[in-house]
């Protein structure tokens, strides 16, 4: 039986492509490329617009499954994808380790004041402070997936108290949550952590779940880290939080509108840590992405069951 083809959409002529030399493979650069294709069992997302997918989906109605390069799904899915049997994988995994060390970077740079050292530096200053032993104080990751689990590994290596939000919290012990919260119960959970770690996919149930009443119930001493999704945490509202000093500190990997604008407010606080949606651009991320896909393929033309499967109704 031949292998099954493989529609990629991409704008971009990344040199992974080329690691699916030898299977059989149509690369479609546009939405008319993309359309022009109409025997695909395989649709393979790599990069690009929405548009682009939605062209190789609606061309190929008999494909059996499509793959996106990326975990985050909020700037792929559209109605017609959600609503279909096909399955839907994604590259969860592959970015996970890059930010969980991101994340304890983070705690590890407010801890022991890294700002201050530099800001000494640059002056010439000796000057002797005391600073936070991380050992000593407690993380809640929110949205404990692939990503929370790489955080809360590393926290727990530290000797960190971690505390996590799940939607469905496991019944049975975990040896590196010291305690499961509901999501009704984010703001208890809130009120115990020195940083709060969100790692959460953008969905409508996601989408500004974080604002002015969340950050009223966090530690002034607090320090937010987001690494999930930028418009889970409404920007506005932080900017209240700093300005108003209801939280300590922020690292930042994702922002609500990217790039941020020259005028964005965001850049001003010194207590704001900023990185260009770059934490999870691990050397040789890319080439990792390839492989997960060409695992998942070999899986697929086995006629086995797919790691990485969606729930595209949740959209994660």
């Amino acid at each position: 039986m031949a292998d099954p083809l493989i529609l990629v959409t991409s704008t971009d002529d990344d040199p992974q492509l080329k690691m699916l030399a030898g299977l059989p493979h149509i690369i479609a650069h546009t939405a008319e490329e993309a359309a022009a294709v109409t025997s695909a069992e395989v649709l393979l997302h790599w990069e690009g617009p929405r548009s682009l997918a939605e062209a190789a989906f609606h061309a190929n109605p008999q494909a059996r499954w499509m793959h996106s390069r990326f975990a985050g799904l909020d700037r792929l899915l559209f109605p017609e994808l959600v609503q279909s049997p096909i399955p839907l994988t994604n590259g969860t995994g592959i970015f996970s380790q890059s930010l969980g060390e991101f994340a304890l970077a983070m705690m590890l740079y407010f801890a022991k004041d890294f700002p201050r050292m530099m800001r000494n530096k640059a002056a010439q200053r000796w000057e002797i402070f005391d600073v936070a032993d991380i050992s000593a104080q407690t993380v809640g990751i929110v949205g404990y997936g692939d990503i929370g689990r790489a955080v809360a590994w590393r926290a727990h290596a530290m000797g960190m108290k971690v505390l996590a939000v799940k939607r469905h919290a496991p019944t049975e012990g975990n040896q590196l949550i010291a305690q499961f919260y509901r999501r009704e119960d984010l703001h208890a959970m809130f009120a115990e952590c020195d940083y709060i770690v969100f790692s959460l996919p953008l969905t409508p149930e996601t989408r500004h779940m974080i604002s002015d009443a969340e950050f009223a119930a966090m530690k002034p001493t607090a320090v937010v880290i987001n690494i999930g999704r930028g418009p889970v945490i409404e920007q506005a509202a932080l900017v209240r939080a700093l300005e108003e000093k209801k939280i300590a500190g922020v690292g930042l990997d994702v922002f609500e509108v990217e790039p941020i604008p020259a005028n964005d407010p965001i850049w001003n606080f010194e207590n704001v840590f900023i990185s260009p949606h770059t934490a999870d651009h691990a050397h040789g991320w890319v080439d990792e992405a390839m492989k997960l896909f060409l695992r998942l393929y070999d899986q697929f033309r086995r006629g086995e069951p797919l790691d990485n499967v969606v729930d595209k109704r949740l959209g994660y």
